[in-house]
């Protein structure tokens, strides 16, 4: 037992990346102008340091929250921004949630930065890897720590330029840049929602700090309706970073960077951010029946659209990615069922296992150089570690006992049943489609016969090395057992400091009935997967064509990048929008700015006459400037 973590640890957590970023940043800047010779390896060993440290302070900042039962540790807030009448302090925030995010955040980054030793090996970008790495660790953990909005926006809209920098990693590829400049654009859309929300709150009650604007919401200080615009801006800004329908469309592209960059901020940190976001102001949420419901149809509709997708892509990264969407709709539906511990129990054992599936496919490329599950195939023959560990993480997923995705899910599910039946429902089903997509997966990767993999340059498949498969040992334990952290006491207890009162939030109950018909469902899916991918009773061409209309949406994802790049990037609305813009620059702006300078032109050219060096010019000037003032005098006080 720890005794009470300071404040100087506490935010040492955020500091060490950050820190470590600064110096492997100030190393290549030097290393450029030749003068340092620190080589490439270093930066790696100085990010595993430094976020090996996070996670010790951070696992010490939970010991402090569970020896105080769950309840907030208190640090004085620093002055940050001071201009009158705006005044916002900085400050740690440590209470359940915030602990059980960066215990997350720090664990996972750590096992991903030790696995991308030996998948970013021989990458020329190496240290600017682990620069970029080293950043978006900080910000994470800086945004989960927040104690107000003001600070939490900072490091949001940092933890967005991170996945910027880390999506067109390799930026000389075509495919990257795009997906990056989508992902920014898209995030942004949802971030000017969240903005807007800190602009009305503020102006509303002159408070950022989040625990004084969950006391002024339970006081009745703030009406119904602005708290329902409040809470709507805050899951558009969540929406958007947790790739939540209408603006999931960006989570599929970001696969283009490197795998690890997937496994961190693609399945396990950035991405939920959006939930932690909801979560962290579920408070206000509790209080507004409209937020909440909206919540809960969007979770609900993207967890079942989501899994739909995951059935017919080939690229396994991209399988995974929209397993990643379907699984935040699971989340945000349960929030949006009151169901604050069983989401954020969920956050965490997912974090696992669905970090542990993107190494496994980056490991499946180390050996094949394809992403494409169509030349795969035989597998497990080759890379029985890497196949043990995938399976152990799929299940996890589908939730089958005792893994620790049956435990969060199934109080997903019982939360749902007693407060929003219909929830429970598409939860249901989302657990079917999620079996049957991560059955299709394993069958096409591992079983059957090697179907040659990326080509020339690769010959027979084999296992990845060692710092690449301990790392993934690490998660697939953490994804056998970190469910069974939820018995005794439970999440519920551990969360009750984030709340500012009791009766918010619906607490779970373990029921066999809800668990068995979770199992029963997952089973079924992953025996569908068997017949058709496996055993290959039903040919899937045949399926196929059965339902080539519903197969050709899904083939076109909804037709939403269609919708966003055809009719609204290309189209006649932004076209329209842009010349608009454009005449306003060149017409307005550009227009007053040479207009100022010509003016100022043919003055001077006029003034200029004045300083000829003529004494009778001089004197006509001083004799003019006694007239004109004596007549404004006279005009002004006769």
């Amino acid at each position: 037992m720890f005794r009470e973590i300071p404040e100087a640890a506490a935010w040492a957590i955020v500091l060490a990346p950050l820190g470590s970023f600064a110096i492997i940043s100030l190393a290549s800047l030097a290393r450029s102008l030749g003068l340092g010779r620190s080589r490439p390896p270093h930066s790696a060993w100085l990010t595993i340091g430094a976020i090996t440290a996070s996670l010790v302070l951070s696992l010490w900042a939970l010991d402090s929250v569970v020896q105080a039962d769950g309840h907030a540790v208190s640090f004085e807030p620093h002055r940050w921004v001071s201009i009158a009448p705006l005044e916002v302090s900085i400050g740690f925030r440590l209470d359940g949630l915030s602990a059980i995010m960066l215990a997350v955040v720090a664990g996972v980054s750590l096992s991903v930065q030790v696995y991308s030793q030996g998948y970013m090996a021989h990458d020329p970008g190496y240290s600017r890897y682990f620069a970029f790495m080293s950043l978006f660790t900080g910000a994470m953990l800086g945004l989960v720590a927040a104690s107000n909005l003001l600070q939490l926006f900072v490091f949001w809209e940092l933890v967005g330029l991170c996945s910027y920098l880390l999506i067109g990693f390799w930026f000389q590829r075509d495919a990257a840049r795009r997906a990056a400049t989508k992902a920014f654009l898209v995030t942004r859309l949802g971030d000017l929602g969240l903005l807007s929300a800190l602009l009305l709150i503020w102006r509303e009650t002159g408070e950022l700090d989040i625990g004084a604007i969950q006391e002024a919401a339970l006081t009745g200080a703030i009406g119904s309706g602005v708290l329902a615009f409040f809470a709507g801006g805050v899951f558009a800004g969540a929406a958007g970073k947790s790739a939540q329908f209408p603006l999931h469309v960006w989570l599929p592209d970001a696969m283009e960077g490197p795998t690890p960059v997937s496994a961190l901020i693609h399945a396990a940190t950035m991405v939920a951010a959006g939930v932690y976001l909801v979560a962290r102001l579920f408070p206000l949420y509790a209080l507004s029946e409209e937020a909440l419901t909206t919540v809960a149809v969007i979770g609900s509709v993207t967890a079942v659209m989501a899994g739909l997708l995951g059935l017919v892509m080939t690229d396994i990264k991209r399988v995974l990615a929209y397993s990643t969407i379907s699984q935040l709709g699971y989340m945000m539906a349960g929030l949006g069922s009151l169901g604050l511990a069983p989401a954020i129990f969920h956050l965490f054992t997912h974090a696992f296992f669905k970090a542990l599936l993107f190494l496994g496919a980056g490991s499946v490329n180390h050996a094949t150089g394809t992403f494409d599950m169509r030349q795969m195939g035989g597998l497990a023959r080759y890379m029985p570690f890497t196949f043990l560990f995938t399976v152990v993480a799929a299940l996890a997923l589908v939730g089958i006992f005792p893994l620790a995705g049956f435990w969060s899910k199934d109080e997903l599910l019982a939360i749902a049943w007693d407060e929003r039946r219909w929830v429970f429902w598409a939860l249901l089903a989302g657990v079917f489609l999620t079996a049957l997509y991560m059955g299709r997966l394993l069958f096409l990767t591992f079983a059957g016969t090697y179907r040659g993999g990326g080509g020339e340059g690769h010959g027979h498949p084999h296992e990845s090395p060692l710092v690449m498969l301990v790392p993934m040992a690490a998660l697939a334990a953490l994804s056998v057992g970190v469910g069974l952290v939820n018995l005794g006491k439970g999440m519920e207890h551990l969360l009750v400091g984030s709340l500012p009162e009791e009766g918010l939030a619906v607490e779970p109950h373990f029921r066999w009935e809800m668990a068995a018909s979770s199992v029963g469902v997952g089973v079924l899916g992953v025996g569908v997967a068997w017949l058709v991918y496996g055993l290959k009773v039903v040919r899937a061409e045949v399926i196929r064509s059965v339902f080539w209309p519903l197969a050709a949406v899904l083939e076109r994802k909804f037709f939403m990048d269609d919708l966003y790049e055809g009719v609204i990037a290309r189209g006649l609305v932004l076209r329209g929008v842009a010349w608009a813009l454009q005449q306003g620059d060149e017409k307005g702006v550009d227009g007053l700015v040479n207009g100022i300078g010509q003016a100022v032109r043919v003055i001077a050219q006029r003034v200029r006459m004045v300083q000829a060096g003529q004494v009778q010019v001089y004197g006509a000037a001083i004799a003019l400037g006694v007239v004109v003032s004596t007549v404004v005098i006279l005009l002004v006080n006769p």
